[in-house]
């Protein structure tokens, strides 16, 4: 894919997509189905009810959930895409070890997500490699990581109105 995208919008993007809180409300809807109503602190008892809120909130502005009648918050068709990106992300993450080889899953797609936006045309400020860690994928890696890179390119081509929106939330 050859579409670069503009420091100033990914990099909002990307750290609203890399939110614990979201990588965790995408993926347990993907997984595990509609959250009926007043289920939420239940399901992440960790997880503060502002955040929750802040969250769902920010998912429901951006076209990932809706609120269904009966069912509850479930995704949207942009929202399952956005699963199927984090899905690759860590798999990709996990088969190379990135950016550690004991890791846990939302930090696999925080760290993946991070490499793919210094990819789509961003410069990190940190220099090269991962902005956190320095760290570099090996050749094989950045190969592989080719797939998760064109999902992230198309999701947002197809997807402008994430783009266009403020990022939130920040933890």
């Amino acid at each position: 894919m050859s579409t670069l995208f503009a420091p100033t919008e990914l990099r909002p993007v990307i750290s609203l997509l890399a939110s614990r809180s979201l990588i965790r409300l995408i993926t347990e809807i993907d997984g595990n189905g509609a959250i009926p109503p007043r289920r939420l602190t239940g399901i992440f008892p960790d997880v503060s009810r502002h955040r929750l809120r802040r969250t769902t909130e920010a998912a429901r502005a951006r076209g990932l959930v809706r609120i269904t009648p009966g069912t509850g918050l479930e995704l949207t068709e942009t929202g399952m895409e956005l699963a199927d990106l984090y899905d690759a992300s860590a798999r990709w993450a996990r088969h190379h070890a990135y950016p550690t080889p004991s890791c846990d899953f939302t930090s696999r797609i925080r760290h993946c997500l991070r490499l793919l936006e210094s990819s789509l045309g961003t410069e990190l400020s940190d220099g090269p490699g991962h902005p956190h860690t320095g760290l570099l994928p090996t050749a094989e890696a950045e190969e592989d990581l080719a797939r998760p890179r064109a999902l992230l390119s198309r999701w947002l081509t197809a997807h402008p109105q994430i783009t266009g929106s403020p990022a939130e939330p920040a933890a």
